[in-house]
Parts: C-alpha cells; sequence; structure tokens
C-alpha cells in the first residue's frame, strides 16, 4: 500500500465546507481499494487564525508545509475582514517559494450540466489551461511613489524569462502529446513588445521538437473571443500568469461554473509538495450556508490522487462525479437544491455504481 501524508488547508469561507467533501469522497475510495492511503493533517490558517495571532498564517508555514506529499487547499480569502492582498499572499508565496511553476486548469463539460453557450454538447468543451505560475504579472515588483498625493503613481513591473517560458512550453507540448496534440500560444505581443516578443522567440525555437503536435499562437484578446466563439478549437493552451488566470474562470464557466473548475499547482521536479485547489474563491455570500458546489474541490481531490501516482482512483471519482451530475444532481449554482453534504454524498453513493460498470 502506498502512504501518503496531505496537509488539508481548508481557508476561508466556504472552504472548509468543500475540503471536508472532498475528503470524504476520497475516504470512501480509499476504503474500496487497499491500493493507498492518505494521512491527513489539518491546517487552521486563515482569517480566523489572523484574528488570534495577527496573521494569516504562522512564521514557519512554508517549513510546515515542506513536510508533507502534497496540498489540499480550499479557499482563500474573506473580505469583509481582510483585504484580499493579505490573505492571498501565502498562496502566491507558496507557488513561488516551492517553484510550482504549472498551474493546470482543466475546463471539461459533463453530461447534465448546461452550458451557457446554446447548443454546445460536452465533446464541445474539453480544454486543459496552462498558466504560468511562478513569475509574470504576479511578481511584487514595482512600488508605489507619493502616496497620498495627487502625484502618486503606482509600478508594477511584469518579469518574464527565457528558462520559465521555456519550461512552461515544454510542459504544456508534454500534456498536449497526452491528449488531442493540439497547443495555442496565449500572448499578446502585438503591445508588449519586450516581455512577450520573448514568449514569441521562445516558442519559435522549441516548437519543431514536437512534430506531433499542431500549434498556433493568439493574442489574449482574440482567445477570449474565440473561448467563446470556438471552444471546440481548443485543447491545450498556454499563458502568461495573469492570461491564464483570467482565461481559466472563462474557461470555468464554458463548463458550467467555478463550482465545477478545479485545478493544480504543480512542480515537476517534484521538489517540493505540489498544492491542488478549486479554482473558486471563498464565497462569503455563501459562507455558513451549506450549499457551496463541492465538486470542483472533489475533482481537485482526484487530481492530486493522479499526481501521487493513484489514476484509477482519480478516474473513479471523475466517473462517481460524472454520473451524479449527469443523474441530476445539483447545488442551487446548477440550478438545483442539493446542499453540500447532499450532493458530496450523491457522489460518494455513485462510486460503487460506476466501479462495477453500471
Amino acid at each position: 500500500m502506498n502512504a501518503f501524508s496531505i496537509a488539508a488547508y481548508p481557508g476561508d469561507g466556504i472552504g472548509p465546507a468543500v475540503t471536508t467533501s472532498a475528503m470524504r469522497v476520497v475516504e470512501a475510495v480509499q476504503k474500496r481499494t487497499p491500493s493507498f492511503r492518505l494521512d491527513w493533517t489539518i491546517l487552521p490558517w486563515g482569517a480566523a487564525y489572523h484574528e488570534q495571532h495577527g496573521s494569516v498564517v504562522p512564521d514557519d508555514y512554508l517549513q510546515t508545509l515542506r513536510a508533507f506529499d502534497a496540498i489540499l487547499l480550499g479557499a482563500v480569502g474573506w473580505p469583509p475582514q481582510l483585504p484580499d492582498h493579505v490573505t492571498l499572499q501565502p498562496l502566491i508565496e507558496i507557488r513561488q517559494k516551492f517553484d510550482l511553476y504549472a498551474c493546470v486548469r482543466p475546463a471539461r463539460l459533463m453530461p447534465g450540466v448546461r452550458c451557457p453557450l446554446a447548443g454546445k454538447q460536452p465533446q464541445d468543451i474539453d480544454m486543459l489551461v496552462i498558466r504560468e505560475n511562478s513569475e509574470g504579472e504576479y511578481l511584487n515588483v514595482g512600488g508605489r511613489v507619493r502616496q497620498g498625493t495627487p502625484y502618486e503613481f503606482a509600478l508594477q513591473t511584469a518579469v518574464h524569462t527565457r528558462m520559465g517560458i521555456e519550461r512552461i512550453l515544454r510542459f504544456g507540448f508534454d500534456q498536449a502529446r497526452e491528449r488531442r496534440k493540439h497547443l495555442t500560444l496565449v500572448t499578446k505581443s502585438n503591445a508588449q513588445r519586450y516581455g512577450f516578443v520573448l514568449w514569441d522567440d521562445v516558442w519559435d525555437q522549441i516548437q519543431g521538437e514536437y512534430p506531433e503536435v499542431q500549434t498556433e499562437k493568439q493574442h489574449v484578446d482574440a482567445a477570449t473571443m474565440n473561448f467563446v466563439r470556438w471552444p471546440e478549437r481548443f485543447d491545450v493552451v498556454v499563458a502568461s500568469n495573469l492570461f491564464g488566470d483570467i482565461l481559466t474562470d472563462l474557461g470555468g464557466i464554458l463548463a458550467g461554473g467555478l463550482g465545477l473548475a478545479p485545478s493544480a499547482n504543480i512542480a515537476p521536479d517534484r521538489r517540493h509538495p505540489s498544492l491542488f485547489e478549486p479554482v473558486h474563491g471563498s464565497a462569503p455570500d455563501i459562507a455558513g450556508r451549506g450549499v457551496a458546489n463541492p465538486v470542483a474541490a472533489i475533482l481537485s481531490a482526484a487530481m492530486m490522487l493522479q499526481w501521487l501516482g493513484q489514476p484509477d482512483a482519480a478516474e473513479w471519482i471523475h466517473r462517481a462525479v460524472a454520473r451524479a451530475l449527469s443523474l441530476g444532481a445539483a447545488t442551487p449554482d446548477l440550478g438545483g437544491v442539493l446542499t453540500t453534504q447532499q450532493m458530496t454524498d450523491q457522489i460518494i453513493d455513485q462510486l460503487d455504481a460506476v466501479r462495477h460498470g453500471r
């Protein structure tokens, strides 16, 4: 039996509820198979921790996380109490300090889920957006000058390196090889003449090494339009930190909503634990009401199992989720009436059905 130590970082808002759901589904799978065991450690960090300690995480939180095989994050952010740049900072630091440079966000329309685009079927929306996660627009480079005066200005600098661009492109090409062998690079090199022209240059130098993968480049404004107009034309998409962040929210909505959108923050060299999280935020407006959609967190846990070398367990969860949705199980964000716990129960109930092919 393979045993793994997992840090559960439920966070804020709906994070604890959906993290509990994800853990329940994984534990249900674990009970039905002897192939793996997850040992969970729950970390009580976030806005509530800040209220007691003056920070959202302890000073040694990175050292604590290094000891785990993977991290499952619920959600961070609690605007009623703290500004987002405070609650989100540990997540950004985890990505950068652990060099989780590949943010992988699938957008796949499942049977039984209504797409906001008229006439689109599940086969029309199945894309994998890969966001460069370690540099670009999210590095804390810049500052504010003459604060509080009429002459105040802010400078925010994006940093793009040849190494960072090349490794995320190669990661994207490797993913495309395993899928439908098509890769789209999204930049804005017609206006951003230094950073994104470097992306173009690196792209031109390495794409010939992957002759089996069809390629194209699109500027981010055109890609945004085409995600809506022709989602079926996209397979693997590679983008910078900011562009990838924006496009994955759009992709999540096209696949039925952010309540269904999982993600992974990957350290391909496995020197540090990778982090898995739903794309959605902490949703303060519904926190505590028991109606949050747990599917994104559950599918994020499935991505974690895939990364830990348990592909059968990951596929088992995917099939149970897909069957539950196809049979009409839905929380209010999907037009249904199920609570978070009831939705989780429905998915667990389908584990045996999909295992035996019913």
